[in-house]
């Protein structure tokens, strides 16, 4: 509960301190928005490193050597916990824009910083939204940026190893012609939602499988995708269940 009760004020304090850094950086940008995202990745994924560190989250990495780093890709992420974001975005090697759920908006400095770090915000109830969320993601990725998503859709709070991958979640790489890579998390539960609202120490193991060449597939073996790769990351996760 120690580790909670630091955390939060910490979480406030930088997101109020942070506001002139926003505005630097949407200057900055104005100039070269390369070099407004170099800014903003460094900046957040310094805020994640410190908070990964307060929660006492130690990480093992299998698999880096897998993510492409000469060109933009669609993460696939298994989803248990609210971390998984800060594990994983601490290991990209690009300015990469997650899409999150729309009741992420309403907090304002926070939404700023994923506008800039390219993130979408998706209504999963609105079928007409979520087709425009997947074709402004394509749209990043050939542009150059790398983009993240949970397909299942929520967060998994049964003991399945995986639930049922969405279907639309795979089109991003099909209209954005890019690779996939599938990122397998271990145990981020058990950081926080097992307990909550205590934070513990916990050992997490993430693994990123070797990419899957979506431009490449046949039109048969993009119909079975979403089926492919969640069964690449099931079978992943009952193999790392035994090192965390």
């Amino acid at each position: 509960m120690i580790r909670f009760i630091i955390l939060v004020p910490l979480l406030i304090i930088f997101l109020t301190v942070s506001i002139p850094l926003q505005l630097i950086a949407l200057l900055v940008g104005i100039v070269s928005p390369s070099a407004r995202d170099k800014m903003s990745l460094g900046i957040v994924n310094w805020a994640f490193g410190v908070c990964l560190k307060l929660a006492g989250v130690k990480t093992t990495f299998i698999g880096l050597e897998n993510v492409p780093k000469d060109e933009p890709v669609l993460y696939i992420i298994n989803h248990r916990s609210i971390f998984d974001i800060l594990i994983t975005y601490r290991q990209v090697p690009r300015p990469t824009g997650y899409i999150a759920k729309k009741e992420m908006k309403k907090y304002l400095t926070l939404t700023t910083w994923m506008m800039m770090l390219h993130c979408e915000f998706l209504d999963r109830t609105d079928l007409r939204q979520g087709l425009k969320v997947i074709k402004s993601s394509a749209a990043k990725i050939k542009r150059g940026i790398s983009m993240a998503i949970f397909p299942e859709g929520t967060r998994n709070k049964t003991d399945e190893p995986t639930l049922e991958f969405h279907k639309g979640s795979f089109k991003i790489a099909e209209m954005g012609k890019c690779k996939i890579v599938p990122v397998v998390l271990n145990n981020t539960q058990t950081i926080f939602e097992d307990h909550f609202p205590a934070l513990k120490p916990a050992h997490v193991v993430v693994e990123y499988l070797p990419p899957v060449d979506v431009p490449s597939m046949s039109r048969e073996e993009r119909k079975n995708l979403p089926e492919t790769v969640r069964d690449m990351m099931t079978e992943t996760y009952i193999k790392n269940k035994a090192l965390v």
